[in-house]
């Protein structure tokens, strides 16, 4: 089914906007983890001007197809590919060639795949003028150090990421997504030009859910994080709208 928005002007004109407020705009993602593409719309339609980017990811994709990104990009949303692509580095680099031709401008493959597959991905990217930036998914925000080691990982989850994010950087990557413990590391490893995307954020006073290493807003932005992937918070709340707002203000306060 394909997405159905409606084309509705930008409120953004008659809203009264601080400089802090666009940054936090700019840099906030609205992940979309709904079943079909009409919950999709609805929730496009509702957030409106609270932010410029959404993250589609594998429920949605799988549900919806590759067409749930046009209508998004059309309306002049930034879209976050959230497939976290891991397979033999041909099938990666193909699947890669896709994503570009479908408009995505971010998307992850999983550092765990290793140097040969991160590599292969890289230079598909690249061959592409407006390529989508690659993120490479280090460990997961629901995995903790007892969940590394039943999977075989004897490291710690700080000691794991640093290791795969390595790996990434050595395979020409320079965008990561971890959880908002490691951002403080990674950024002293990427650098200013490194993108640090960190999912786990949840509102000060928020429900945890089935995460295991979230941060406010706040504190991911003080650390050093690129942009911020709120869902639940944001999508399940009985306003999406004021939801994203009352995120956005947290995150204006440190901008």
């Amino acid at each position: 089914m394909a997405l159905d928005l409606h084309n509705s002007a930008s409120k953004a004109a008659s809203r009264p906007s601080s400089e802090p407020r666009e940054s936090a705009r700019q840099r906030l993602i609205v992940a979309l983890d709904v079943p079909d593409a009409r919950a999709a719309s609805v929730l496009v339609d509702r957030l409106d001007d609270t932010c410029t980017w959404f993250k589609v990811g594998l429920e949605l994709f799988v549900a919806a197809g590759p067409a749930v990104l046009e209508p998004i990009l059309r309306r002049g949303y930034s879209v976050f590919l959230d497939l976290k692509l891991h397979d033999i580095p041909n099938t990666v680099a193909a699947a890669v060639r896709s994503a570009a031709s479908l408009g995505a401008k971010m998307l992850t493959v999983h550092a765990g795949g290793g140097p040969v597959m991160l590599t292969a991905a890289q230079e598909a990217a690249s061959a592409f003028t407006n390529g989508p930036q690659l993120l490479a998914v280090t460990v997961l925000t629901s995995m903790d150090e007892m969940q590394l080691k039943a999977v075989g990982a004897e490291r710690s989850p700080a000691e794991q990421v640093a290791l795969l994010a390595r790996m990434g950087m050595d395979s020409g990557i320079c965008g990561f997504v971890c959880s908002p413990q490691e951002v403080g590391a990674l950024r002293s490893m990427t650098g200013p030009e490194g993108t640090l995307v960190i999912p786990g954020i949840r509102p000060a006073g928020g429900a945890v859910g089935d995460q295991k290493r979230i941060a406010t807003p706040a504190d991911a932005l003080r650390s050093g994080a690129s942009y911020l992937v709120v869902g639940r918070p944001i999508t399940q709340a009985p306003d999406p709208a004021a939801a994203a707002e009352a995120i956005l203000a947290e995150m204006a306060a440190v901008l």
